[in-house]
């Protein structure tokens, strides 16, 4: 009988999982223990193994694609056996067949069904986005009714946006056959806002969602380049006082070409100006220049003639994804206040020295900020607490997670039980544990249970900065750079290296009181390492 594989729960914060890998495909032989994916959590990548024998019958998630927890992830069964009433009716793919071909007949098909619903010659014009932050468009006024004729170029309707009213112009000749949307109402991009072909063919069939994936290319091209349009009133060249009637889209083409608008002859309604006739100006076609000597125009030219940069964009990794999530959820829920200190570090330089001199060892100014961090987090226990709505919860164990930065955000590792860990402990389980973090090799209980957290950016010169609270723990500490600079010692200005520590904390545990006890126990031990040993 065929088994359900769902998403697996691999932390105690997951709530959905992304695919980063399949091991095996559809119709391949599945023992125990076999990895079947690897599996992306808002903590680390996983290896998951299968627990059950038999064939891969089905997979529920794609290569790349994230689902929720519990929800289908696999089907391993017998070989041909039926799955349909497992996946909610769906086929399931053939056991010979590769995923990639069961994906392309559906949409085919899909494609057809809409080819067959658009009558021959017609153009469906769907309500383009003209702004980067529009979802939808009100049409302020229809220059064109049902049964008139339209040319290319001709204004169809004004299109109010969320930041401006914009002419809208026709790509296509024929005749306006229906108006999606009426005068004064609005509808979301891409829904059907006219349709333009030949005079009497029946377009009452034509449904929204079918047209707007039949469009030519030419509507697709033109909701494209629509997006960089604002709205402008018809165009004054900066070279003379005359108007000049122009379409937005094509004075922004006249102006990426170098094209003098004043030399181009239109063909639009009232000889306005439009997309077609700066495709076809040719330079030769220009006007003699009235006044402008041919210097400047050169140069006008020169000014207009760069190279425009290319946006891209990057898909959010499910890791980036929810750290986005729960820094949000931190900095929107817990009230955050900072404390600053300044501490002078030289007996620490000091003691590190005599440290490392010793054979075998080397630690850094972090491992021992983690140590003293750790041992004063053991007198002050309600800054090693969490909120829970109606109770503070108190941590037993002292466990420090260490921010580390990695290519897709930031993970924090934990050292579990660090006021008992040694300089050289901590040394090495540090190096560990980030060098792992940045190859996403850190198992997911690795990143849990963390009661304080420590953000250090010094080794990038940064002498201070704040942290949002690393959640459940109730505060943070923000680590600057050493500095040497003139300082005040016995009433004499000497040369002293100092460090500034900002401490991050939730109100609602860590009284302000609370907070600058800790920092100042915490000073007592970097300023005088031995203290450390009492």
């Amino acid at each position: 009988m065929a088994e359900v594989i769902t998403m697996p729960r691999l932390s105690d914060t997951m709530t959905e999982g992304k695919v980063a890998k399949w091991h095996k495909k559809v119709g391949d032989k599945v023992k125990e223990g076999d990895i079947l994916a690897e599996i992306e959590t808002d903590k680390a990548v996983q290896d998951f193994e299968s627990e059950v024998e038999g064939t891969l019958l089905y997979i529920g998630v794609e290569e790349s694609a994230a689902a929720a927890v519990d929800s289908i992830l696999a089907i391993i069964g017998n070989e041909g056996e039926d799955i349909s009433g497992l996946i909610g009716g769906a086929a399931a793919p053939s056991a010979g067949s590769e995923a990639t071909k069961s994906e392309e007949q559906p949409k085919t098909e899909a494609v057809e069904t809409a080819t067959a619903d658009v009558p021959a010659g017609v153009e469906v014009i769907t309500m383009p986005r003209l702004s980067d932050t529009m979802t939808e468009g009100k049409v302020a006024k229809w220059h064109k009714n049902v049964g008139d004729t339209v040319k290319e170029g001709d204004l169809l309707a004004e299109i109010e946006t969320d930041k401006a009213v914009q002419d809208f112009e026709s790509e296509f000749n024929g005749v306006l056959l229906k108006q999606g949307v009426e005068e004064g109402a609005g509808a979301p991009v891409d829904s059907v806002l006219a349709i333009i072909g030949p005079a009497g063919t029946d377009v009452s069939a034509v449904g929204a969602p079918k047209a707007a994936a039949q469009s030519s290319e030419k509507p697709t091209e033109q909701k494209t380049e629509a997006k960089t349009e604002e709205k402008t009133a018809p165009a004054v060249d900066s070279s003379s006082s005359e108007r000049v009637a122009i379409s937005p889209l094509a004075k922004k083409m006249a102006q990426d070409k170098g094209v003098d608008i004043h030399s181009v002859q239109g063909s639009g309604e009232n000889g306005r100006i439009v997309k077609k006739d700066i495709e076809n100006y040719q330079p030769s076609q220009a006007k003699p220049a009235a006044s402008a000597p041919a210097s400047s125009t050169a140069a006008a030219q020169v000014a207009v003639n760069f190279v425009q940069g290319e946006d891209t964009e990057t898909p959010n990794s499910q890791v980036r994804n929810i750290i986005a999530k729960r820094l949000s959820e931190s900095k929107f829920s817990a009230p955050h206040y900072y404390l600053m200190v300044e501490i002078n570090m030289d007996k620490a330089i000091e003691a590190r020295k005599e440290i490392n001199s010793l054979p075998d060892t080397k630690i850094s100014f972090n491992d021992m900020i983690i140590k003293a961090t750790a041992i004063a987090l053991r007198k002050h226990p309600q800054v090693n607490s969490s909120w829970a709505g109606d109770k503070i919860i108190h941590r037993g164990n002292i466990n420090v997670g260490v921010a580390v930065a990695i290519p897709d955000g930031l993970v924090v590792p934990v050292l579990k039980n660090t006021d008992q860990m040694s300089y050289t402990q901590i040394s090495a389980s540090v190096k560990d544990m980030a060098s792992r973090a940045k190859s996403k090799g850190l198992k997911a209980n690795e990143m849990e249970g963390s009661t304080f957290s420590i953000s250090n950016l010094g080794m990038f010169g940064i002498e201070t900065f704040t942290s949002i609270i690393n959640q459940p723990n109730s505060a943070i500490l923000s680590v600057g750079a050493i500095i040497e600079k003139p300082i005040v010692k016995d009433g004499q200005i000497v040369v002293g290296n100092t460090m500034k520590l900002s401490l991050a904390c939730d109100h609602r545990v860590v009284d302000g009181a609370t907070g600058a006890q800790f920092l100042q126990t915490l000073r007592t031990y970097l300023e005088s390492p031995l203290t450390l040993l009492l």
